[in-house]
Formats: C-alpha cells, sequence, structure tokens
C-alpha cells in the first residue's frame, strides 16, 4: 500500500509519455502483489490516479473524466502492467477509446525480477506497447428522417492504433506533446467535417425488446420515437438494440450493452440519449454515470415537444404542469450544493437539504398549477354548457398524433390552423361552426366541430392528467370522428391505442364514426383490409378534399343518432 501511496508523488516530464525508471517502478509493484496495476497521468506528468487490476477494471468513471468531446482528448494518459506477453488486449483498448485516453502504455513482465543493492525486488520489464485513438475517416452519420430505417446501418467500431512491441529506452523517447497535437489536429477537423447543425441534439436511440412485444411492434416503436426525437429537433445519429426477456432493474440494458453505447455515444460525438420507454430516476442517474451524458426517456420527448409547441396560456399552463409532476420525483443532487446543512456549536442536526427545498417548491408550484387547470376546466364547462343551451350538437375530432386532424378541420371548415406532418404539430383545441346535412330532409344544421390534441401510444400518465381540461373537450362531445392515417403501417395499432385511450376517460365517450384518411397514400391492399374489417367507416384524403361531401353526409347521420340516443 505504501508503495502504491508514493506513485503519487512522482513527477514525469511534460513531453514524455513515461520514463525507464517510473516503468521499472510500476513493474516491481506488480510483480510484488502479482497484479496488474494502472496509473493514471495528466498532461502535467502528475500521478492522478493508481489502481491494482486492468484498465477496464480501473478505468476513471465517464462524469470525473475532463474535456469530455468528441474533438478532444481527455488529457490523461494510462501506463498499465500485464502479466503475459501479449500485445493490448480489447477489453483494454476499449477502455482506452471510452475515456479518450492521450495514450495507453501496456508493460509486459516477465515475473523475475532482479535485486539491487540494498534490497529490494525490480520487475523486469520485457516489452512495451503503445496505443493511441486514431480518427476514422468515414464515420456513419445517419441524420434524420433517413434514420427512420432503424437497424439498417452498422456503426464502425472506435479505431486504435499500436505500435510493434519496444525497449523502455525507445517509449522513454516518444513525445507526447507531438501525439497529441497531431491527434486533436486530426479530431478537430473530423469534426468540424461531421458536425449537425449545432441547435440540434445528436441522439443515439436505445430500443429494448421484451418478450411482451413482437419484433413487428418493436421496429414500430422504434421509428415513432426516431420520429419523436425528429420532431422535438434532434438528429438521430444510430439505433442500438437488445433483446432481453426483461428489462435491467438497474441500467435497463445489460453491463455490456452500456458499455457499447457509451464506446458509440464517444465514436459518434452524441450528446443524448433517449430510450424507447419510461426509466425510474435511478435507472437515469446509473446510466448517466456509466455512460456520461445526458440520459432521457420517451415521456421526456413527448414533453418536451409539447413545450415548443404549446401557444395558448391554457396550453402552457397544462404542459408546465405535467412536467412539474414528472421532474418531481427525479430531482437529485450531485456534491455539496444538495448535502445536509449545518455545521458549528447548535446548528448541528439533520436540517434541511436544498434537495428538499427544491421539492417543497415544486410541490407548492404543482398545487397552485392544479388549482388553475381546475379553474380552466370549470371555464370551458360553462362554454360547453352554454353552447348545449343552444342546442348546438358538437363534434370531437380524435386520432393518432399527425392523422390528419387539423388538415380535416381547414377542409371542412377553412379554419386556417397550422398544419405539418409532425408529431403533435397542434396542441391547443380548436372549435369551429360546420353546417351540415341534417335528417331525411336535408335541412341544414349547425354543428360545432373541435380538433383536440393527438393521441399516442402509452400517452404519458402526467399528460394524461395535465391535459384533462383539453380532454373533456373529447369527453362532452355528443359525437367523435376518429380519423385514422391508412398510409401508416401500423394503422391497425393506432386505432387500438386511441380506443385505449378514449377507454380510460372517466367518462363514456358518445358514438364515434370511424374516417380512413390519407387515401390518396394508402395502397389497394391495404385499402381493402380496411373496407373489410371497418365496412362503416368512411374514406377520404382531407389534403386532396377528397371524400368530404360523403363524409358531410354521413356526419349528419351521426348527429342525427346520437341526438335521439342522447
Amino acid at each position: 500500500m505504501k508503495q502504491l501511496q508514493r506513485l503519487y508523488h512522482q513527477r514525469i516530464p511534460g513531453d514524455r509519455i513515461t520514463t525507464s525508471e517510473f516503468s521499472q517502478r510500476l513493474a516491481a509493484i506488480s510483480t510484488e502483489v502479482n497484479q496488474p496495476v494502472c496509473t493514471y497521468i495528466n498532461r502535467r506528468g502528475q500521478v492522478i490516479r493508481v489502481g491494482v487490476g486492468t484498465p477496464r477494471q480501473t478505468q476513471i468513471p465517464p462524469m470525473e473524466l475532463p474535456r469530455y468531446g468528441a474533438e478532444r482528448l481527455s488529457g490523461i494518459r494510462c501506463i498499465a502492467t500485464h502479466l503475459k506477453p501479449e500485445p493490448p488486449n480489447e477489453a483494454a483498448l476499449t477502455a482506452m477509446a471510452l475515456q479518450r485516453l492521450d495514450a495507453l502504455v501496456v508493460l509486459n513482465i516477465t515475473g523475475a525480477g532482479f535485486t539491487r543493492r540494498g534490497g529490494g525486488a525490480t520487475g523486469y520489464v520485457k516489452e512495451a506497447y503503445l496505443a493511441h485513438l486514431t480518427p476514422q475517416e468515414s464515420r456513419t452519420l445517419i441524420t434524420s428522417p433517413a434514420a427512420l430505417k432503424v437497424g439498417e446501418s452498422q456503426i464502425q467500431s472506435p479505431s486504435w492504433s499500436i505500435s510493434p512491441p519496444l525497449g523502455l529506452d525507445d517509449l522513454a523517447e516518444q513525445d507526447l506533446v507531438d501525439l497529441v497535437e497531431n491527434l486533436e489536429a486530426e479530431f478537430q477537423r473530423e469534426f468540424i467535417a461531421q458536425e449537425v447543425d449545432s441547435d440540434h441534439d445528436r441522439v443515439l436511440i436505445v430500443g429494448v425488446m421484451t418478450s411482451e412485444i413482437t419484433p413487428l411492434q418493436f421496429q414500430d416503436t422504434l421509428l415513432e420515437l426516431a420520429r419523436l426525437v425528429d420532431t422535438a429537433g434532434g438528429d438521430v445519429l444510430q439505433t442500438i438494440q437488445q433483446k432481453r426477456s426483461r428489462v435491467h432493474p438497474q441500467t435497463v440494458v445489460g453491463e455490456g450493452k452500456v458499455q457499447e453505447i457509451a464506446l458509440t455515444a464517444q465514436t459518434l460525438g452524441v450528446n443524448l440519449v433517449v430510450f424507447d420507454r419510461d426509466l425510474s430516476p435511478s435507472q437515469v442517474r446509473n446510466l448517466e454515470m456509466q455512460i456520461g451524458i445526458r440520459v432521457v426517456d420517451r415521456t421526456e420527448v413527448i414533453l418536451d415537444i409539447f413545450a415548443q409547441r404549446a401557444q395558448s396560456r391554457a396550453g402552457k399552463l397544462q404542459v408546465e404542469l405535467a412536467q412539474l409532476e414528472y421532474m418531481q420525483p427525479r430531482l437529485a443532487g450531485r456534491g455539496r450544493t444538495m448535502s445536509r446543512l449545518g455545521g458549528g456549536i447548535g446548528t448541528r442536526g439533520p436540517g434541511e437539504t436544498k434537495l428538499e427545498t427544491e421539492r417543497r417548491a415544486i410541490g407548492q408550484r404543482i398545487s397552485r398549477l392544479q388549482k388553475e387547470v381546475d379553474q380552466l376546466q370549470a371555464h370551458r364547462s360553462r362554454l360547453r354548457q352554454r353552447r348545449q343551451h343552444r342546442e348546438v350538437p358538437s363534434v370531437a375530432l380524435v386520432g393518432y398524433t399527425n392523422a390528419g386532424k387539423s388538415t380535416l378541420l381547414n377542409a371542412l371548415t377553412n379554419a386556417e390552423v397550422y398544419t405539418a406532418d409532425q408529431l403533435f404539430a397542434t396542441l391547443d383545441p380548436t372549435t369551429r361552426r360546420l353546417v351540415i346535412p341534417y335528417g331525411e330532409t336535408n335541412e341544414h344544421q349547425e354543428i360545432l366541430i373541435t380538433d383536440t390534441v393527438g393521441f399516442i401510444h402509452e400517452l404519458p400518465a402526467s399528460l394524461m392528467d395535465a391535459f384533462r381540461a383539453t380532454l373533456e373537450e373529447v369527453t362532452e362531445a355528443d359525437a367523435l370522428l376518429h380519423l385514422v392515417d391508412l398510409s401508416h403501417p401500423a394503422w391497425l395499432r393506432h386505432i387500438r391505442s386511441v380506443r385505449e385511450i378514449l377507454g380510460q376517460m372517466p367518462i363514456t365517450p358518445g358514438p364515434a364514426l370511424v374516417i380512413f384518411n390519407k387515401i390518396d397514400q394508402a395502397d389497394s391492399e391495404t385499402l381493402a383490409v380496411a373496407r373489410e374489417e371497418f365496412p362503416l367507416a368512411v374514406f377520404i384524403s382531407a389534403s386532396q378534399r377528397l371524400g368530404l361531401e360523403t363524409l358531410r353526409q354521413r356526419l349528419g347521420q351521426l348527429i342525427e343518432y346520437a341526438v335521439d340516443c342522447g
């Protein structure tokens, strides 16, 4: 232990990778304990970390590494001993890549030493290997929306260079400054050539396929998550998948896959990892500690999109409530800022942590927002009562996100609502008047039609609660128009998801008419299946204004049926 501690007092010249004396001393200790020993040295030549074990076992946690970035090295080199006469193995080289070390020196020792005058064994270094990272000339960069072809691309493994066996004198003559400056200049050039829009996050998607879902459903989930990331303003660079019987309780994926994610993130210069499922606060902390960059789940991506889309005060209010409810259990402190307060006579005791203060402040804010949402609920209820008093029937447009609800509202009423081929393009409900033929006489009947927020598979519970005022537009409507994007490969799954969400609502919604949209983009086989499965459905194309007259007729019949039943 004393010999290991004394290594911290050693100083290596700043322009040398190591010296013969330091290497011999390290080999002597390693021989004595019969274990590999690793020392980590910064660019000033100071030993900052000593560990007994392989480079893989003693590596520095990502959160503690300085200069963490795709175009820079970490400013640390590792001198490691190895008990077998062989070049650096892949585990050691992977550890070097994960830490972006300036260099990795592996000293192969013979296990026998010679005795110096005055006693003490000196380990004999048989040979040394010098390894370092090398820039990749052709990194695979997949930007959205091409990244939707999930799983087709294969990332290159990080590239490195290993020297032939060197003697200690040759190793001691290696110029560290020259090596590092040349490498970082190459990395910088490569980074600039590969750089995407700096305003966009560089995203790595991670999907876990369990026995609960089919391979087709899993691929649909990953495609949808890539669209969500794209809508939120991120660039999907790569997708990593793992098949497991059940998720790992601490890190969702296995230990080896976490290392692969960290390595891929390093190689591609990723700054955000998105998982395809909800993560617990402890899972996020564990993953961030091991990967070294921000980790978010699907819910957080959806909340971010909602925050960007909210225009009205009511929308912003509901989004803030959903975000705070999501954030509250995930508050966690690092270092002294969240530690217990106190110190000195009269102030000792548990006190209150900054974390508890934050939690209390967020709790108070949530209570205040809940009251405002209740007031919003009451206000919308009064508006609905006024409309019901005038006996104007109301219809709500519901459907999966990006099914074309706002486009249909514009086509029917010239509402000029914002539309885009994006998920959750519109967030705030819009109500417009619409005149339709009513009854057997085809008299003109005025109704109100409301465009509501889009649904999505496994809609986060915090959003369901926060948007209860908006979703009441659905439950209080006399009838529903369930719009389905027939051009989407997973249209049947979308129908099931919407029906599940409607089934979770406290009040059972009125009768629904299924409308298949985007028939101009669907193939004849899909149309035939839809007609067979849903014989009473209406087939339209809102953007091309196909089938709208038939829809008006059927809407009149639906209103008549809903009013008679009501």
